[in-house]
């Protein structure tokens, strides 16, 4: 099982110290050739001051998922099944460290990269927590795939939630890294969830994933 999550578009700003070094981070040999591209036409990126990405990244789901808080065994799970889709670093870990950024990820520019570097990985089950804006860097097999979608039910209608949906969306990752839950298909991983969240399993129609729809 992977978990995707997307980056938050707050961070926090590291204090200068140890320098980036491409050869450290995770799919370094598929990737560093277009970081380093990335990097150049960055130039404001300060690669003398870097940071975990799990700290890096202070959003609300990373403030939901609460990396610091899990136990020794939940991290080194967490750390082994979650892949972040980044705009300046295409794919990482929450262990890898990285400077401050601040822009869009240009989906076709990592497109081609981010398939080699996963390649096979969605021959396990795919749970992908990402934003729209990250979704198209790289699209698993929808039969191994499931959303993870956010709805509030108003007056007994199933209304989409946007800004707090990444919050419910890191407490489901941060439930399945503290339970070290690694199922192997949707109707298991909606099992394992709704014994925590109001949710409902969807079936894919036409070339979509499957859903898991957690009611918050």
């Amino acid at each position: 099982m992977y978990l995707l999550l997307p980056p938050s578009e707050g961070k926090i700003q590291p204090e200068p110290g140890d320098r980036l070094d491409l050869s450290h981070l995770s799919f370094c040999e598929e990737l560093t050739p277009v970081r380093s591209m990335v990097l150049r036409q960055h130039k404001e990126i300060d690669q003398r001051a870097i940071a975990p990405a799990h700290q890096l990244y202070a959003g609300v789901l990373y403030q939901a998922l609460g990396y610091s808080t899990l136990s020794a065994a939940s991290k080194t799970f967490a750390n082994s099944n979650t892949i972040i889709i980044s705009a300046a670093f295409g794919l990482l870990r929450l262990k890898d460290e990285i400077p401050y950024y601040k822009f869009k990820i240009e989906s076709a520019l990592w497109r081609g990269d981010i398939a080699r570097a996963l390649k096979g990985y969605d021959d396990e089950l795919i749970i992908d927590a990402r934003s729209s804006t990250y979704a198209s860097a790289w699209r698993p097999n929808p039969l191994n795939t499931v959303g993870i979608r956010v709805f509030n039910k108003v007056n007994g209608d199933l209304k989409v939630i946007t800004h707090m949906s990444k919050k419910t969306r890191g407490e489901v990752a941060r439930y399945l890294c503290e339970k070290e839950i690694s199922p192997r298909t949707p109707r298991e991983l909606h099992q394992q969830l709704n014994k925590k969240f109001s949710c409902r399993l969807v079936t894919p129609e036409g070339k979509q994933s499957w859903f898991i729809d957690v009611i918050a």
